[in-house]
């Protein structure tokens, strides 16, 4: 019986941390000055074919019908705990734009957020690393800004790896806050 009651407890505390640490998070978006890495939603595969056409969802590696319902989740998360964002800005690539859009409706493309993963694309990393610094420095820092990307490009800004459609609050020193995973 006393092994049970432990049991218990450790399940008890469990449910009670999970709940904390998401609402830790909603404290953190409504306080309106974060940056919001948002890595695209589920899109099976790795890279992109070689025939890649930036302007042609059909070459590239798209968000299957998971990555869609994840991104709308994303969306939902925001909406659900009455977070604001004004600013969204996406990647070129289409299963970024489609996490935005099915995420948040409307946002801008900034080609700092491409992908670098291919050696196709991989001469633009140091150049696009240093526009959205460039950018992230010129912020504000009076709204949530909202960057939906790649992982090579968390990794480089952040120094940490994502899943698909994982969210990582930071600061302008690209310190991490908090991070949240929508499934």
């Amino acid at each position: 019986m006393k092994h049970f009651k432990i049991i218990i407890l450790i399940i008890l505390f469990l449910f009670n941390h999970k709940s904390y640490a998401n609402e830790n998070i909603v404290e953190i978006l409504k306080k309106n000055n974060n940056i919001i890495f948002i890595r695209h939603s589920l899109a099976p595969g790795s890279g992109d074919p070689e025939n890649i056409n930036l302007k042609d969802c059909k070459t590239q590696r798209n968000l299957n019908s998971e990555g869609i319902k994840q991104s709308k989740k994303i969306g939902n998360f925001f909406k659900k705990n009455d977070i604001k964002v004004e600013h969204v800005f996406s990647s070129e690539w289409c299963r970024c734009k489609d996490t935005a859009f099915h995420a948040f409706n409307s946002y801008k493309t900034f080609d700092a957020l491409n992908s670098f993963y291919s050696e196709k694309f991989y001469e633009n990393k140091n150049k696009q690393i240093k526009n959205l610094k460039k950018f992230i420095s010129n912020w504000d820092n009076n709204s949530n800004l909202v960057l939906v990307t790649h992982y090579v490009v968390i990794l480089e800004m952040l120094g940490t790896g994502t899943g698909s459609g994982e969210i990582i609050i930071s600061n302008k020193k690209y310190e991490i806050k908090d991070r949240i995973e929508i499934n």
